[in-house]
């Protein structure tokens, strides 16, 4: 017999034999033995208990302990609610009509199954907030609901429903420590040389974006692109036809979507002649229309609702990718959705754009980390087969799985690229722009020549690391002596050491 005893959600799983998503938290209650212990392992906390902490064997006590100790996981109780019957809950409910914990799972199962339990309203007692916004990020006024006495302060609504923990990281959110920092950095440059910085910044966050997907697009077409994060500190991208019209002008118009898509799409990888490696399966098409309007109303609470800027973005831009609503362009639209919200939400300073896929290009394996986080756990459970033309076919019923995410992990990481966006990139571009035109002034001093000349000299000699090469110099400035060829390569090189 073993020594422990699974407890809370790992023994609804092993009860109800449910395929899910592991939660973050598992729990198990010793036997005989007074031992606690917690032991954590990639993001994962596996924690054991005395055995005083044994919440009995009904289906009722374990769900209480879940909520207390596992936290709320919104996808694992829509399966446990699927499985047991109403007559188990409505027992463990009589006998705690009024507990928080009781009050909590009444709400939330009627919330997730849409079905309503014959128990009367509550006449009395105070109303408590549906999530501990100690622990979770939450809005800062949720909806009262009469009939549990629950402020629902979840971020999305019964459609679509992330959820946040507020994990040590993201505590330093409330600080407002990087608007600070930001702030701090730019009211160091004059106006106008932020204004010079914002074009390059713009060219180098589409062109970053694109080449996170490798792909080399026309001239055009990063033009367009450009445009449209120009428009992002300015509009609302977030509703269905602001989405479509954005999916139009991203992609070759060949592949304009004039809707969501109807069919079954991948993301994958050839391997061998009619072989496909599938990576992951957004939700089937019939699914998506209710999951996007849940997508856009949870954008609407979270506006309305106070939540802060990052925890705001990540959870929409990585809602629209794994819900991946469109044949082509949902990566870009995915990352230029962050630039959208950042913007709406004040988080970026006016006349700034934070250069964040940048930042992504140079940290593939964490923003692939960030994707993988779902998709890998999510795979496992999806039924799903390929034909020989590539066509998919998704059996089983798995929008719960879309429905229901935890985006801890993704909030995590956004709030890394947005500082490393802060504290690197934006402040390497502005240095790099003061020290551009110290070395020009510096060229205009040693020798008067045009401006064009001068911007090819200082990139050849930042290309060659800090020397003019020898076939440069004689095909575009043999009119150099040596002494000034010295001169304007330690003006060039110098500030950048």
């Amino acid at each position: 017999m073993s020594v422990y005893r699974a407890a809370g959600y790992e023994a609804l799983i092993k009860r109800y034999d449910l395929d899910v998503i592991p939660n973050w938290h598992s729990s198990f209650v010793a036997r005989e033995t007074q031992v606690h212990k917690i032991e954590k392992e990639r993001g994962t906390v596996k924690e054991l208990y005395p055995e005083r902490y044994w919440p009995g064997e009904s289906a009722g006590e374990q769900l209480e302990f879940a909520l207390k100790y596992d936290g709320i996981n919104l996808a694992i109780l829509f399966s446990v609610f699927e499985a047991m019957s109403e007559e188990e809950l409505l027992r463990y409910l009589y006998s705690k009509p009024t507990g928080k914990y009781a009050r909590r799972l009444w709400y939330l199962y009627e919330f997730l199954t849409n079905k309503k339990l014959p128990i009367d309203d509550l006449k009395q007692g105070n109303y408590i907030d549906l999530l501990d916004s100690e622990h979770y990020c939450t809005l800062d006024a949720g909806k009262s609901v009469k009939r549990q006495r629950i402020r629902d302060n979840q971020l999305g609504d019964k459609h679509f429903c992330p959820t946040v923990r507020r994990t040590e990281k993201l505590q330093t959110l409330d600080a407002n420590a990087l608007e600070q920092q930001c702030q701090k950095i730019i009211s160091q440059y004059p106006e106008s040389l932020l204004k010079r910085a914002l074009s390059y910044l713009y060219t180098k966050e589409t062109k970053s974006s694109f080449e996170i997907e490798h792909l080399q697009p026309s001239s055009s077409r990063l033009e367009r692109f450009m445009a449209l994060l120009k428009e992002a500190e300015r509009e609302d991208f977030c509703s269905k036809e602001k989405l479509i019209l954005l999916q139009n002008r991203i992609v070759d118009p060949r592949f304009a979507d004039e809707a969501y898509r109807t069919g079954q799409n991948y993301v994958g990888e050839t391997v061998a002649l009619g072989k496909e490696k599938v990576h992951f399966v957004p939700p089937k098409p019939e699914d998506l229309p209710k999951l996007m309007e849940g997508l856009i109303a949870t954008h609407t609470r979270m506006s309305d609702g106070s939540v802060h800027a990052i925890v705001h973005a990540a959870t929409l831009a990585y809602g629209f990718v794994f819900l991946h609503p469109f044949e082509d362009g949902n990566g870009r639209i995915h990352r230029f959705l962050l630039h959208n919200v950042l913007a709406l939400e004040g988080f970026t300073p006016k006349g700034i754009m934070f250069p964040v896929s940048a930042v992504m290009l140079k940290n593939p394996d964490l923003y692939d980390m960030s994707l993988e986080a779902y998709s890998s756990k999510l795979m496992p459970l999806i039924e799903y087969t390929l034909d020989e033309e590539g066509h998919m076919r998704v059996s089983n019923e798995t929008a719960h799985w879309y429905r229901y995410i935890d985006m801890t992990i993704q909030t995590e990481v956004l709030y890394d690229f947005v500082r490393w966006t802060i504290e690197r990139e934006l402040t390497d571009e502005l240095n790099f722009i003061v020290h551009y035109d110290r070395a020009k002034k510096s060229i205009q001093d040693i020798i008067d020549m045009p401006d064009r000349q001068i911007d090819l000299l200082i990139r050849f000699i930042l290309q060659n690391h800090g020397k003019l090469s020898k076939p440069k110099r004689e095909k575009y400035f043999d009119f150099l002596s040596d002494s000034e060829t010295d001169e304007i390569e330690k003006a060039v090189w110098q500030p950048t050491e």
